[in-house]
């Protein structure tokens, strides 16, 4: 007898990438350092490669523009089988902290953080680093699809922030969360 079985991909229609903040709302910023325009560059790259795989994709903002947190959750509604994916940079009043978290909201966003986060504990090799539901963000709570928040460094420590502004480093967090989504879309 032979064995039939093979595990089912999910099913995703569509990428929503949400980089975070815009216009007039900054994020986090030090000096010329601002989370907005990181968070677009990352974006962007994730866009590329999620195309040049034949995934569709709708970025929320496409340029330095303010987007409302409930327009971006309404944009992912908009879809059936789609993902939510939030992309920011940290900072904190503490300067020693570093590395990247993934935020998530119920089951299903808590499995497409793990297979995000674990590729960018990977590729990026931080010094810390988890993943942790937040209900109480709107980006999370207001998406009807599985939804995730990833912070990836802090703009607030020198040495990562020195890090995060090459190009390199913006490449391989883009890599990271598209190989996490890739591995989230085939493996149950």
């Amino acid at each position: 007898m032979t064995c039939t079985w093979q595990a089912q991909a999910r099913k995703i229609s569509r990428v929503i990438i949400d980089p975070g903040h815009g216009g007039k709302d900054k994020g986090a910023n030090r000096g010329s350092t601002y989370e907005k325009n990181l968070a677009l560059n990352v974006a962007k790259r994730v866009e590329a490669l999620l195309k040049a795989k034949g995934m569709p994709v709708t970025l929320t903002r496409r340029s330095d523009v303010f987007v409302s947190l409930s327009s971006r959750a309404a944009i992912a509604n908009r879809y059936s089988n789609a993902i939510f994916i939030s992309i920011h940079f940290n900072a904190s009043t503490s300067t020693r902290l570093t590395g990247v978290e993934t935020y998530y909201y119920g089951g299903e966003g808590k499995k497409l953080a793990a297979h995000v986060h674990l590729r960018l504990l990977s590729r990026l090799k931080p010094r810390n680093g988890d993943t942790r539901q937040r209900k109480e963000l709107a980006v999370l709570n207001k998406t009807r699809c599985p939804a995730i928040l990833v912070e990836c460094g802090y703009i607030s420590n020198y040495s990562e922030r020195k890090r995060i502004l090459k190009s390199s480093y913006q490449y391989n967090c883009a890599k990271a969360i598209v190989d996490g989504i890739w591995a989230y879309k085939t493996y149950r």
